[in-house]
């Protein structure tokens, strides 16, 4: 279970949480490669004969390639989480500066779902969030057990589904008030 990403402050009258989710692993798959790569070239760096200013300079280097793309994608990783709640889905992320995207249930219009082949083999994969508004979709990228979690998606969808489809009022939008 990750950080909670919408604390109890957060909710409004009535919402719970359903799920929160943090991507899989798979995304910080190849800064961990990268990084068993790096310590090994650090060990290198002192089996080999070298200048003192030179094995300096390389290990200044990998110091460098390893904050880059392996400290900041993990960081990415540790700080991105996506919350189902009874009324919305919401993602958080951000290092220095926190954004997030809340998108209310009654807005979904669809959910695509896409795994490739390794995304099978992990059990984890990408859901398109699109809604009734002009913006972008929301991209929830390596989500663990996607297809659990599209189907709760689905059933929370279903369960809020006031059945109208008059085209006055997506399902359970909360009515508006007439002058």
């Amino acid at each position: 279970m990750c950080a909670m990403a919408l604390s109890e402050q957060n909710l409004t009258d009535g919402e719970r949480v359903v799920l929160e989710l943090r991507e899989h692993a798979e995304a910080v798959l190849w800064p961990f490669l990268l990084l068993v790569l790096l310590l090994a070239a650090a060990v290198g760096s002192f089996l080999v004969p070298l200048d003192d200013v030179l094995r300096w300079v390389v290990l200044g280097v990998l110091a460098v390639v390893a904050v880059v793309w392996v400290v900041v994608p993990w960081l990415r990783w540790r700080t991105t989480t996506f919350t189902v709640t009874t009324q919305r889905i919401a993602m958080r992320s951000g290092i220095l500066t926190r954004v997030g995207r809340d998108i209310p249930l009654y807005r979904i219009n669809d959910i695509a779902l896409e795994r490739d082949l390794v995304d099978r083999l992990l059990g984890c994969g990408r859901l398109q969030v699109s809604d009734a508004t002009e913006k972008a979709g929301m991209v929830l990228r390596d989500v663990p057990r996607v297809s659990e979690v599209h189907v709760q998606i689905q059933e929370l969808l279903h369960a809020t589904d006031d059945g109208s489809d008059d085209g006055e009022w997506p399902p359970a939008e909360p009515r508006r008030r007439r002058g």
